[in-house]
């Protein structure tokens, strides 16, 4: 009699060696984050005194708590450590066990292979089996490898236990988040969608209460919140964790028993069923709008709450300014020549939007060598489409969403800011469609990469990594004035200055339009797929 996890084992075999490729840059990546923490901190701030400035300046920043969460200890290495790595790397944790879990259960079906593998000697749980326990084994090798490197480069043995497992927890749980979105999406893109947007949700959450000094009982309405009690480098609790592992055992156990009631295929939410009349796609425009408009409508309702969210915590930032000076100073610091502190913390906060912008265009442009790969594009060019309009049509979807996107947010940001401050409406809508620029760069480079040599196209992600990096923590470390330019962030002018710099958006779109150029011109001359 074949039990529901027969032949569990080798395909685990199989998978772990198929994948190991796909796990191992993000087990290297957020290891990399702590122990270059441990680094940094004891090479840039080698005293008391600059230690002290450093926990004046980033203590009570709103700003930075909405993405590293509150900063309790900056005097030690380790606790410098937690909140620069803490959040961020739990993230990132969360987003490895999403995909691994997606891409080997509901991804596998939507291709076909999971029919050639039912086929053999297999039990109905052991692909579902295989993809969870992928996801554990990413997790707790993302634990493993960053506490033995962030001890060899310096860190506590406590503190750095502790914050390595709050990474593996992170892992485990979202992982298990998408065990069950992966029985009630209607395909691999809608279950790994909805993943995903539960963690944006949690870790958006997490960052609108630890900046808004919310009560703590509040901590508990988002597992990651759970995490950052563990405190890495202060109290090192351990008991959250084991919530954690409960919230983890329910969803497997809930994942599981939803599979047992959907069919082979399909998901336990069906997808929309089409009109009666269905429409006719005439041009490849509107195939572009099509096929992109569903995420592009997500994203922009999501821009549009995430700078809602944030308006409302403009209200309270006059007092905070007066009591910490440093931190101001902080805020003005990427030579914006801001004289308006609460101006100056809102594009702050719209460069935080703009990141978030980047990654839905970038989204488009990657899906443009995804349907290649998929065998969707050469079909189309079997007609009498032209190379350069198909990629312009998914080019002009991606440059129009994230301006829309930075549109919206910044007009949910100023109407929720100007109830609490002087800012007006205008002046906020005004600086979001000033950062836009920026934003296509980031896009643009997408493209190029795409177009001229997709071989390469993690430069895409990468230049989205070294904007949130630079833009953010480049001050902090100090870095010298060339490398902080290599953002395009820091080239955006604040509107209400008294002589706002312009010359940089003009210069942004110069390197915008010349990486597009480069994409167009590599897309026209190379193989397609």
């Amino acid at each position: 009699m074949t039990s529901t996890l027969t032949g569990t084992r080798p395909l685990l075999r199989v998978a772990l060696r198929l994948d190991v490729r796909n796990i191992a840059p993000w087990v290297v990546l957020i290891s990399a984050l702590s122990a270059t923490s441990v680094l940094a901190y004891t090479w840039i701030f080698p005293t008391a005194a600059e230690r002290q400035e450093l926990a004046a300046t980033l203590g009570a920043n709103p700003a930075l708590a909405l993405v590293f969460g509150p900063a309790r200890d900056l005097m030690t290495a380790d606790g410098f450590n937690a909140w620069r790595a803490g959040q961020l790397g739990a993230l990132l944790a969360g987003i490895m066990a999403i995909l691994t879990v997606v891409r080997n259960s509901r991804e596998h079906e939507d291709s076909g292979q999971a029919e050639l593998i039912a086929s053999g000697v297999t039990g109905r749980h052991s692909r579902l089996m295989v993809a969870v326990l992928l996801a554990v084994a990413a997790s707790v090798a993302v634990g493993v490898v960053c506490f033995l490197l962030t001890i060899a480069c310096g860190g506590g043995a406590v503190a750095t236990l502790t914050l390595a497992a709050t990474f593996s927890a992170s892992g485990l749980i979202f992982g298990a988040v998408a065990a069950v979105t992966a029985q009630l999406g209607s395909d691999a893109r809608t279950s790994s969608s909805l993943a995903i947007a539960t963690l944006a949700v949690c870790f958006a959450l997490r960052g609108y209460l630890d900046a808004g000094d919310a009560p703590a009982w509040t901590v508990w309405l988002t597992p990651l919140g759970w995490l950052e009690r563990t405190d890495p480098g202060g109290a090192n609790n351990g008991w959250p964790l084991l919530a954690a592992l409960a919230l983890y055992g329910a969803l497997v156990t809930a994942a599981f028993a939803l599979q047992s009631r959907r069919d082979f295929g399909q998901g336990l939410v069906p997808p929309r069923p089409g009109p009666e009349t269905g429409g006719v796609v005439t041009s490849v425009w509107g195939l572009a709008v099509r096929l992109h408009r569903a995420m592009i409508v997500s994203w922009l309702i999501g821009l549009a709450a995430l700078g809602a969210l944030v308006g409302s915590l403009t209200g309270s930032l006059g007092t905070l300014f007066t009591a910490n000076p440093e931190m101001a100073r902080v805020i003005v610091s990427g030579g914006s020549g801001a004289t308006d502190l609460t101006m100056a913390f809102v594009a702050t906060i719209l460069q935080i939007v703009a990141i978030v912008a980047s990654i839905m265009g970038v989204q488009v442009v990657m899906r443009i060598h995804a349907d290649e790969v998929a065998l969707r594009t050469e079909p189309l060019y079997a007609t009498a489409i032209r190379r350069w309009v198909y990629l312009a049509s998914n080019v002009v979807v991606a440059l129009l969403g994230t301006a829309i996107g930075m549109t919206l947010a910044g007009l949910a940001l100023g109407l929720v800011a100007a109830r609490s401050t002087d800012l007006s409406v205008a002046t906020v809508l005004g600086q979001a469609v000033a950062t836009t620029p920026g934003v296509w760069v980031l896009v643009a480079l997408a493209v190029a990469a795409v177009g001229a040599a997709p071989r390469i196209r993690l430069v895409g992600w990468l230049g989205l990594v070294a904007t949130f990096a630079l833009t953010l923590l480049g001050p902090t470390f100090r870095l010298p004035d060339w490398a902080l330019d290599v953002s395009p962030l820091r080239h955006v002018p604040t509107v209400d200055a008294a002589a706002p710099h312009w010359s940089g958006l003009g210069w942004l779109l110069l390197v915008a339009a010349a990486l597009l150029v480069v994409g167009f011109a590599g897309y026209r001359r190379r193989d397609i797929g």
